[in-house]
């Protein structure tokens, strides 16, 4: 059977808040809701044949978060819904997953997305903890219930609050990502602030200049981004305090360099030529040429690196170099990641220099948010509008980088 063409078209989401904001009385399911349902009324009565959603955060009160949030939405409950996570990559691995179940007769059209809810992290148990309430509530008449009881010990009482922060390493990803910055001679404070800052004002201005208008609904009462900052300055930046070291006096990430803890969702549509006929003709689109993926050693690499390692790979299979690429978006969950990242992409010296002018041109992570799950969907739509709009043959790269020292990148062409 030969491979279809797989075209990636621009979803919907919600706008992006920061945790505890205006958005804090949502999990990850409600906040899905709505985007789902406003990217299912452009199907005029169809559907799409399967569904791949996914969050970051775990949840005690569903495994399954693509099902229920397709079921909450009213979808047709036919159609098959399944989730996938990897931490912030987690929805273009969706769309990837997706991209590789559809075919060319019965399965055409896929809805991909992800939502994260930093306002309402779930608290639970220890396992101690948990372990004694579930032998109490197995427990048997008054008298195994009062011998339980008996057993317990203060040492058994405690609660798990998750952290963003790797399990094996037990560093946040910021604390991870000073240990590299100190590393690359061209991540300076300096230049982080001003990467933020260009970050913040491309934002601006594509909110101003209404690219982000039929991207994202409004919802709770929220009709923008409430992120990106039109009077943010390299000096208001520059007086902030390093958020993750403190102590070594060499510091240089802050709260204004890092994309912030966010709530929100977003969803893409994955399609292959008959797919794309149930959308509509307006929505932008381009062909999702290849993706890779990467791990590195998360001892020794860098935890955030392996987009520098992925990239490479992907165009040298496609013979291109970055002077092929007309639109780089690259996921900010640090100033200094990003780069980190160009640093090490340009000393592969055979694929050249890469346009700094090409890079998150209306914006990244660090002024729009970075709701987990939410981001690979969010920054696809962005790169698939931006890119529809340049000439034919135009190319992409997207990239984004994840906790466990992994990463995935696409390549897209109009």
């Amino acid at each position: 059977m030969s491979v279809p063409n797989v075209w990636l078209a621009a979803g919907l989401r919600t706008p992006f808040v920061k945790a505890d904001g205006a958005l804090r009385d949502f999990d990850a399911i409600e906040i899905s809701v709505p985007v789902v349902q406003a990217m299912i009324a452009e199907l005029r009565g169809a559907s799409p044949d399967f569904a791949v959603w996914g969050t970051v955060l775990p949840n005690l009160t569903w495994s399954n978060i693509a099902r229920e949030v397709m079921l909450d939405a009213k979808v047709d409950p036919t159609v098959p819904a399944f989730s996938t996570v990897m931490a912030c990559s987690t929805s273009m691995m969706g769309v990837i997953e997706a991209a590789g179940m559809l075919n060319a007769r019965n399965r055409t059209l896929a809805l991909a997305g992800g939502s994260e809810s930093l306002s309402q992290v779930q608290i639970g148990l220890s396992r101690r903890a948990s372990n004694w309430l579930r032998g109490f509530t197995q427990a048997r008449g008054g008298s195994e219930k009062l011998n339980a009881l008996a057993s317990l010990r203060p040492k058994d009482i405690g609660l798990y609050v998750p952290k963003v922060a790797n399990r094996v390493t037990g560093m946040s990803m910021g604390e991870h990502m000073e240990v590299t910055a100190k590393e690359f001679a061209s991540v300076t404070r300096v230049a982080q602030d001003q990467l933020a800052l260009d970050s913040h004002q491309h934002a601006v201005a594509a909110w101003k200049s209404g690219f982000f208008d039929d991207l994202v609904i409004p919802f709770a009462g929220v009709k923008r981004d409430t992120i990106p900052r039109s009077d943010t300055s390299l000096e208001k930046l520059g007086r902030l305090m390093p958020a993750f070291d403190r102590t070594s006096g060499r510091g240089t990430i802050t709260a204004g360099n890092a994309s912030p803890l966010t709530d929100g969702a977003a969803g893409i549509w994955v399609a292959t030529d008959r797919g794309l006929e149930k959308l509509p003709t307006e929505l932008p689109r381009a062909r999702l040429i290849d993706w890779e993926i990467a791990s590195v050693d998360i001892w020794h690499e860098g935890l955030l690196m392996a987009p520098a390692y992925a990239i490479p790979r992907l165009l040298e299979r496609n013979n291109l170099t970055y002077d092929d690429v007309a639109l780089w978006e690259i996921h900010e969950a640090f100033a200094a990641q990003v780069l980190a990242h160009l640093e090490a992409l340009e000393k592969h010296k055979d694929l050249g220099v890469i346009a700094r002018e090409r890079i998150n041109p209306n914006g990244g992570s660090t002024a729009l948010g970075h709701p987990f799950g939410a981001t690979g969907a969010r920054i696809l739509s962005q790169a698939v509008k931006e890119l529809a709009a340049k000439p034919s043959g135009s190319r992409a790269i997207v990239s984004i980088c994840a906790d466990g020292g992994q990463g995935s990148v696409a390549l897209l062409q109009v």
